[in-house]
């Protein structure tokens, strides 16, 4: 037996400290034998087994989740070690608020920066130019409370685009540690920075000067020539001529520039489309990224830049923006469609259902994903149980015939083996057969040869249950550790807006919590009775039985294989315990686990007794120093391996109830085994009275290893039925006094209850065919003996009245002695035992008839009582050790009924005629000289 695992201890953690979903690898002792092993993970006190990712037994990786604490331990639990301890903490820091000018490692959506005007998350145009740094000096960020500095400038803030912007509170902020001579050039860069907008209009007056000029000049001398004509009709004509050429000039310059300019117009209007391509290539390109990546399975991707269009120009007015955001939508749809379709398309990995249905809830899917995942999951387990039921029906009806054909091929050739041993059984059955072994002693190891030909293929209900449980057991986890998710809210832990679809998501589970439960019994429901209606259709009403029914039951299931289908039920039990379902939810299966055990009980005690009954057939007479064959051995041996295969059917696993707690399971378990004992009481009754010709005895051998034996029980092939009955009575005597006490022994070991009950009716029973066997054999052997008495008493007209002097004991007695004798030879050659008792009887026969014929006589003479005196003592001598005081009564009364001797030659002439017929018969009387220890036993 292997040492138990130490609990894990985490020895260290890198890094020590981090924000929400920081990736840390975890260092330890005993951190688990596989992946599997693991089954609990928790940082300052929030589970983190879902991102876990085990890679030793020293090294676990994972991401911190959102804890209440802000440090904890770290506690690693495994199935090998328990729960384990923690020699290091996790500090679990606030996210840093990162405002538009902070650089930052990570990506920040510009569309949803963080305000530190209003506390808020704000969107703003994401083209409009900010200046990082409006002073160009480098900034040193001061270390003074924010809540200092807002209690200093109420209402003001540090950002300056804000209406309520403060110099001071930006300078505190920024430059507290800067020097003067810093601040100066910041001063500077400020001026410079002013002068550059007032620089950029004077830079269009200084390109046109020359112009200027020109036309100045221009119009001075036109002016002067006017002053030095004098005229007015000089000035009309020269204002007049001057318009005219200003007029021809502006013609010639618009005929000249028009197409220069039409096509100037052209090219700045391509020009500024291109410039808006580019600038918005984004959202022109967006539809067919999409679809890209939705064909290379690149749902994230898509997923940000839906997003990120969202925020850009999810509430456009332009028309060009509107249009293409439209296909946008319209693409988007369509992944939603898909991703659904994934979703509930069976079969699918935990893992995958996860990640589609987090990506619905980024996409905002109508409806609850969710919970559509589970319901179709719950249907689809649904349909695979009845699928797996309704091939394996028509596996079994479609192969039947062929089955039946095979299975008399396969007997037949069997039974043409040389190898097979012709008293085998080849049902399954819980006991197997004997072996026959010329001399199974009493206590000999129970030999099992069950001939393997029925194990080339389980029954078809064993398979279908082993595949039902199997199927059940492999998908029902994935199936409960999916709604454990959606209650907890960690389907969404890894979304963007997490914390709403979390709290949602419990709110949808609290409402569907009874839903589910549902759910889940159907499931169980479901199981089981496709389970009964494979092996206990008897248990199903007619409406259920045509459902979850259908089979083929044409003889039942052994008590082996219905205690394979038990382990199977259990194991699927506990691994759905394991899961922590309510126990309410799996008490039906529960109860069907106490059905089929006690079903099993009662096809085995049935089997059993079926058993039983063919010992008849295989008893071999061999009689060993005893007086006993092996069928008593027999017998027992049958019985304790078959209470020893139901050991585990009886012994009650955690949550199981005894299968005895029900009465009428009590009544019937007591009535079969009353019925197993009563079978073989029947066994030898019908082995001990069964015709000389009925036997076959052509096998039959003798133990010649005991010295107590004379040899062969006959010479002859063939027992007598008085030898049978003896041995039956012998094997009825070590029946009461060891095999039924040893049974009741194993009966009371195994939790069997009335065992009073079936050793006192199995005695009785017992005891009334002892009684018969034994009042059979001895009207079988005293009748004849008895029978010879008064015929040889008055052989040759012997008369009491006038006889001659006695000269010793007649013929006719020393004939019954032989007849006893043999009879004595042939129970001591059985059973010495059983000598006591038949010589008792037997005696008790002889004298009630000697004592019968002595008070019919009307008169004895002289010498007639002599002579009768002389017979009667010595038959009493000759049988004193077996003399009960009913044979003692009747020698006395015999004795009572001959006149007494008067004369002492008379009594001396009776003794030494006594001593002379004891001295003759000396060795035929030997076998009534037994040792003082032996008893006399009726």
């Amino acid at each position: 037996m292997s040492r138990a695992r130490q609990p894990p201890l985490v020895t260290g953690i890198s890094p020590n400290e981090g924000i929400s979903w920081t990736k840390v690898t975890i260092r330890g002792e005993n951190l688990g034998t596989g992946p599997t092993d693991l089954i609990g993970l928790t940082i300052c006190g929030h589970n983190c087994l879902l991102t876990a990712e085990w890679m030793s037994a020293s090294k676990i990786v994972c991401r911190v989740g959102q804890a209440k604490n802000d440090k904890g331990d770290i506690i690693v639990t495994t199935k090998s070690g328990g729960k384990g301890t923690s020699t290091v903490s996790f500090k679990l820091l606030k996210p840093e608020k990162i405002g538009i000018l902070d650089q930052s490692a990570v990506w920040v959506d510009e569309m949803n920066y963080y305000d530190m005007r209003t506390d808020r998350n704000k969107g703003i145009p994401p083209l409009s130019l900010r200046p990082a740094n409006p002073l160009g000096i480098e900034i040193d960020k001061g270390r003074f409370p924010q809540k200092d500095l807002e209690s200093l400038f109420p209402g003001m803030s540090a950002d300056f685009t804000s209406e309520n912007f403060s110099a001071a509170w930006y300078l505190i902020e920024n430059h507290s540690t800067t020097s003067f001579d810093q601040l100066k050039t910041a001063v500077v860069n400020l001026k410079k920075q002013a002068n550059k907008k007032n620089e950029g209009s004077l830079a269009y007056v200084k390109g046109g000067l020359s112009t200027f000029f020109e036309a100045q000049d221009a119009l001075s001398a036109i002016h002067q020539k006017l002053e030095a004509d004098g005229t007015e009709k000089v000035e009309g004509s020269m204002t007049q001529k001057l318009e005219n050429v200003l007029n021809r000039a502006s013609n010639t310059a618009d005929t000249l520039f028009q197409e220069v300019l039409g096509r100037k117009d052209k090219a700045d209007s391509t020009r500024n489309a291109l410039n808006v391509l580019q600038r918005f290539k984004f959202l022109f390109n967006l539809p067919l990224n999409i679809e890209r990546n939705i064909q290379k399975g690149d749902y994230d991707v898509v997923i940000n830049d839906y997003e990120k269009a969202k925020s850009l120009f999810g509430k456009t007015e332009v028309q060009v923006f509107k249009k293409y955001y439209a296909e946008v939508e319209t693409r988007i749809e369509a992944l939603r469609e898909l991703l659904l379709d994934k979703l509930l398309e069976t079969p699918s990995t935990l893992h995958d259902q996860k990640r589609y249905i987090r990506y619905l809830s980024d996409l905002h899917a109508p409806g609850d994903p969710a919970w559509q995942c589970i319901g179709a999951q719950h249907q689809w387990i649904l349909q695979l149980m009845h699928n797996c039921k309704e091939s394996y029906v028509k596996e079994q009806k479609g192969k039947n015939t062929f089955l039946f054909y095979l299975y008399m091929y396969i007997c037949n050739a069997l039974l043409h083996s040389p190898m097979l041993d012709l008293d085998s059984d080849v049902r399954p059955s819980p006991i197997g057969h004997l072996s026959q072994t010329a001399s199974l002693k009493r206590g000999s190891s129970f030999q099992s040869g069950r001939d393997d030909a029925w194990r080339y293929k389980a029954p078809q209900q064993v398979v279908f249950v082993e595949k039902l449980t199997k199927l059940v057991v492999s998908q029902l986890p994935n199936f409960w550790k999916l709604w454990v998710s959606y209650v907890n809210g960690s389907l969404f832990s890894e979304t963007a807006e997490k914390s709403g679809q979390m709290e949602r998501s419990k709110k949808n589970a609290r409402q569907r919590q009874n839903d589910f439960k549902k759910m889940i019994q159907e499931v169980m429901h479901s199981l089981v009775k496709l389970i009964r209606g494979a092996l206990l259709p008897f248990s199903l009403r007619e409406g259920e039985l045509r459902q979850y029914g259908g089979w083929e039951m044409k003889s039942e299931l052994s008590g082996q294989w219905l205690t394979h289908v038990i382990q199977t039920v259990r194991l699927s039990s506990e691994s759905l315990t394991a899961l922590e379902i309510p126990n309410d939810m799996l008490q039906i299966i529960q109860d069907l686990i106490l059905d089929l055990r006690v079903r099993c009980i009662i096809v085995t005690l049935q089997h059993t007794a079926e058993d039983i009954k063919r010992l008849a057939e295989k008893e071999d007479w061999v009689v060993d120093n005893e007086g006993l064959t092996s069928l008593p051995s027999q017998f027992e041996q049958c019985i304790i391996h078959s209470l020893q295969s139901l050991k585990t059917v009886l012994d009650c696993k955690p949550g199981e109830a005894s299968v005895f707690q029900q009465q009428k399971t009590q009544e019937d378990v007591c009535q079969l085994s009353i019925g197993i004992m009563q079978g073989f009481i029947d066994c030898l009754e019908q082995l001990s009275t069964k015709p000389d010709g009925d036997i076959d005895t052509s096998h039959l051998s003798v133990d010649v290893s005991s010295p107590d034996l004379f040899g062969s029980i006959h010479e002859e092939s063939s027992l007598s039925s008085e030898q049978r009955l003896l041995i039956a009575l012998s094997n009825c005597r070590y029946l009461e006094r060891h095999t039924f006490l040893n049974i009741a022994e194993h009966f009371e070991k195994h939790g069997f209850q009335g065992v009073d009950k079936i050793t006192q009716v199995s005695m009785e029973s017992l005891k009334e065919l002892d009684q018969r066997l034994f009042e059979m054999y001895i009207e079988f052997k005293a009748d004849p003996i008895v029978g010879s008495l008064e015929p040889g008493i008055y052989a040759g007209y012997f008369d009491w009245k006038d006889c001659l002097v006695p000269t010793g004991v007649r013929n006719y007695l020393k004939e019954a002695l032989v007849n006893i004798i043999a009879v004595h030879a042939e129970v001591f050659t059985i059973s010495k035992d059983l000598v006591p008792r038949v010589m008792s009887r037997v005696v008790e026969a002889v004298s009630e008839e000697l004592s019968r014929l002595m008070q019919c006589v009307s008169s004895f003479s002289k010498n007639g009582a002599l002579q009768a005196k002389l017979e009667i003592c010595a038959l009493r001598d000759t049988v004193a050790i077996y003399l009960t005081p009913e044979s003692k009564s009747s020698f006395k009364q015999a004795l009572e009924a001959l006149p007494q001797l008067s004369s002492g030659t008379d009594r001396k002439l009776l003794e030494e005629l006594l001593n002379k017929f004891k001295s003759s018969m000396h060795l035929q009387l030997t076998c009534f000289q037994a040792s003082s220890s032996a008893m006399m036993k009726t």
